[in-house]
């Protein structure tokens, strides 16, 4: 998947994860399979992932995590 983009937000490479996953206040979680792609800005992140799907994940979670793939970095920032 090529990914496209055509806003002023630099994008970071995270491809190393397997997945992430942002726990919010409430006790609910989202986990996105397959990151590729990150912007962080003051209002939350922005993610691209393997199958294409942009995700949004705007500022109030309280814990991320993720886990890398075989061999990778578990951290690149």
């Amino acid at each position: 998947m090529e990914f496209k983009n055509k806003t002023k937000f630099e994008f970071n490479d995270i491809s190393t994860e397997k997945w992430r996953k942002y726990k919010f206040v409430d006790g609910s979680v989202v986990k996105i399979k397959n990151p590729l792609k990150l912007h962080v800005s003051e209002n939350g992140h922005r993610v691209f992932d393997a199958s294409g799907i942009s995700h949004y994940v705007p500022l109030g979670w309280i814990h991320l995590s993720w886990k890398t793939k075989e061999g990778q970095a578990h951290f690149v920032q």
